[in-house]
């Protein structure tokens, strides 16, 4: 029972959770991550990790931006009436973050992007986004996030590289066969365990 016990809780600790939410939820998790990536927003682990690895890219070449995909209404918390509002929400977000953040903020909506930061950045800005289509779902946003990351970073004389998409997707893949394996262990401890116990029975009875 306790060898269950414990592969049990191996596999609810390693099984991803979505974050709840709440007032503002973007400004929950980039207080602390380069990217919001709400649960909603339906996006493959290898482009979680291209945006990850182009983020990190970002930061290593003097360049840290953080990144918020809104894909619904829900996504914004309490101030839904910033729905569809992609610059207006940059910059509410942007006051959020600012005793922990004053490095460029890009958001991306359905309908265009936003952008806070310094004054420069913001106003090349335009430019750079300008003529990048936003497909549909959290795929669309997070191709869209790829190519404005990299515009940016352009515009300010950081290039990066293209990121990558083949090794991502093999430990995503990864990934997901641990919860498994774990239970698999687990079960396997368990039959051990009792097919002992039905060996040492007859042992018992004739002492």
């Amino acid at each position: 029972m306790a060898t269950a016990f414990v592969a049990l809780v191996l596999v609810a600790a390693s099984w991803p959770t979505p974050a709840l939410a709440d007032g503002d939820p973007a400004s929950d998790v980039l207080a602390s991550q380069p990217l919001f990536l709400p649960s909603d927003a339906v996006v493959s682990p290898a482009r979680q990790a291209q945006l990850s690895a182009l983020l990190a890219a970002a930061q290593r070449s003097g360049y840290p931006i953080r990144v918020a995909l809104i894909a619904s209404k829900t996504d914004l918390g309490s101030v839904t009436g910033l729905w569809r509002s992609p610059q207006n929400y940059a910059k509410f977000l942007g006051q959020e973050l600012s005793l922990v953040n004053q490095r460029p903020l890009l958001v991306v909506m359905p309908n265009g992007f936003g952008l806070s930061g310094p004054a420069k950045t913001v106003a090349s800005a335009e430019t750079a986004l300008r003529g990048i289509p936003i497909g549909t779902g959290g795929s669309g946003l997070a191709a869209a996030a790829l190519t404005a990351v990299q515009r940016l970073s352009a515009a300010a004389g950081h290039r990066l590289p293209a990121p990558q998409a083949s090794a991502p997707a093999a430990s995503g893949s990864s990934r997901s066969t641990i919860p498994w394996i774990v239970f698999v262990t687990g079960a396997a401890l368990i039959l051990a365990a009792w097919t002992a116990s039905l060996r040492a029975r007859p042992l018992r009875r004739r002492a």
